[in-house]
């Protein structure tokens, strides 16, 4: 896919947009120094071009009971693409995983799993994981703590 070109306008409007996705037309122009119309314009085009996907909320999951971060090193039994299509398909229907990454080196997957709590990633991984017919070998190391945790992406103009 090709790059996307954005000047500096469009690099402080995506920088306002991750801050608050709730900001509104009129606040987000005068924040870029805009005028609605063309500020609506540039966050459409912006939109359609799929640089912006989607607005989100940002929930806090220990808010919700949802302490342990679990990262899984996953090797499958063979590398084959129906193998990697079959595990990709099975893993995206787990509300568990919040990231899943298709990975060069000794693992095929590197899976972020989020859970309440050990038995509930014990069941995770005993009721899910390991019943995926591909799955060859599985390791999880477990977070102590999150350092750092960022939504906002860097943003640069391009030429």
């Amino acid at each position: 896919m090709p790059k996307i070109k954005l000047d500096e306008l469009d690099v402080q409007l995506l920088e306002c947009i991750q801050i608050n996705g709730r900001i509104s037309n009129a606040e987000l122009a005068d924040k870029v120094g805009l005028s609605p119309s063309p500020c609506l314009r540039r966050v459409k085009a912006l939109e359609d071009s799929g640089v912006i996907q989607r607005y989100v909320g940002i929930i806090d999951p220990t808010k919700l009971g949802m302490w342990t971060n679990v990262f899984l090193t996953v090797r499958l039994k063979t590398q084959g693409r129906s193998a990697l299509e079959q595990f990709e398909s099975i893993v995206s229907g787990y509300e568990e995983v919040m990231e899943c990454f298709l990975m060069t080196g000794s693992s095929d997957y590197l899976i972020r799993v989020l859970v309440a709590d050990m038995e509930s990633y014990e069941k995770f991984l005993f009721d899910k994981i390991t019943t995926i017919p591909c799955v060859g070998n599985i390791e999880s190391s477990f977070s102590l703590k999150q350092v750092i945790y960022r939504t906002e992406m860097p943003v640069v103009a391009t030429k």
